[in-house]
């Protein structure tokens, strides 16, 4: 799903527009927030090409469903890992990390996150460029 074929969310609707502790063109749908029985949220992300999250960490880990296109996942001292369509990521508690689009792909997930994010500094331009 190239950005000339994938204008909005692959599933759920594109959601709103979200700026804070994201770069580019980003949106977010909620989709669970009631406590129980799961007791997460899951929201699905939607990244326009080249648009990426902060760097943060989660108290209690997070789960990444990816339903469209293709993105990057890196976690702090690591080689990001490029991701598609069907792929799950299991991200530990307290693991910094982002993700987000590739430069020429929509990149949609589900994310799965219980407890508290705390947000950190955003992914520069050069960091961001060196995985291309």
């Amino acid at each position: 799903m190239k950005n000339e074929h994938l204008c909005k969310s692959t599933i759920f609707p594109l959601g709103q527009k979200v700026e804070q502790y994201f770069v580019g063109d980003a949106y977010l749908q909620m989709v669970f927030t009631d406590p129980k029985p799961l007791n997460t949220a899951i929201g699905n992300v939607t990244f326009a090409p080249g648009a990426r999250n902060n760097w943060h960490s989660h108290q209690a880990g997070q789960v990444l469903l990816v339903t469209g296109g293709e993105g990057w996942y890196q976690e702090e001292g690591q080689p990001a890992q490029l991701l598609k369509t069907g792929d799950v990521v299991n991200i530990p508690a307290h693991v910094k990390h982002w993700h987000g689009a590739t430069k020429d792909s929509w990149f949609v997930h589900l994310a799965l996150t219980p407890g508290q994010t705390d947000w950190l500094e955003p992914v520069t331009d050069e960091e961001y460029r060196n995985l291309t």
